[in-house]
């Protein structure tokens, strides 16, 4: 994760090419954790990962005696565990809206990214990729009235849509600049921050090497 301020000690479980993963790790670069991340082959899992989570799945996040296994919560938690920079809404109405929009993200374009990368039908992944590709090209206008997604911030619903985003060439989707504007200026924006090159995992980085 690179040299940063000491601010705690933490472990981290992380797959490398997992975009829920990639999540949890821009969460911990915007605030700085020293974290001790531990790049886990999810088809080789350390016994030590199903000691401490119950369905031996990626990423887990252990910080003292307390294990987490799910990425918004813990998304959520090391953004109360490490108030700045906050990457939620101070007021409940907002807290709430954006709480949604994870949860839209999750629903309409999470969904398809799994399908494309674990599906051995062809059919299916051919529409998940016209369907993923169709609602990204129609929000592109979104990012022409805010420079990121729906606020003036940087924030945590941008922590769950820029890992999807980075992973656009190994899904196979291919959208022309001219026909979303917006959205390329947004990425731009977004895998510019420090804190996004410095979550990047060897396997990410070789995502995108042009």
């Amino acid at each position: 994760m690179g040299v940063i301020a000491k601010r705690s000690s933490m472990t981290f479980f992380s797959d490398g090419e997992d975009h829920y993963s990639h999540r949890v790790r821009i969460v911990l670069a915007e605030k700085a954790v020293t974290v001790d991340v531990i790049d886990v082959d999810p088809f080789n899992k350390p016994d030590e990962l199903a000691d401490i989570n119950p369905y031996n799945e990626l990423p887990a996040l252990v910080d003292r005696d307390l294990v987490l296994y799910e990425p918004n919560v813990m998304m959520e938690y090391l953004d109360e565990r490490f108030p700045h920079p906050p990457l939620l809404p101070v007021y409940p109405v907002a807290r709430a809206e954006s709480r949604l929009f994870m949860y839209r993200i999750q629903r309409d374009w999470a969904g398809h990214v799994d399908l494309i990368l674990s599906s051995k039908d062809r059919e299916a992944v051919e529409k998940a990729q016209k369907e993923l590709r169709e609602s990204l090209t129609s929000i592109s206008p979104i990012f022409d009235e805010k420079p990121y997604f729906m606020s003036d911030e940087f924030t945590i619903v941008d922590c769950c849509l820029a890992p999807i985003l980075w992973r656009l060439p190994i899904l196979g989707i291919d959208i022309p600049k001219e026909q979303a504007r917006g959205l390329y200026k947004y990425m731009d924006l977004v895998f510019s921050r420090d804190s996004f090159k410095e979550s990047l995992s060897e396997a990410e980085q070789e995502m995108r090497l042009d």
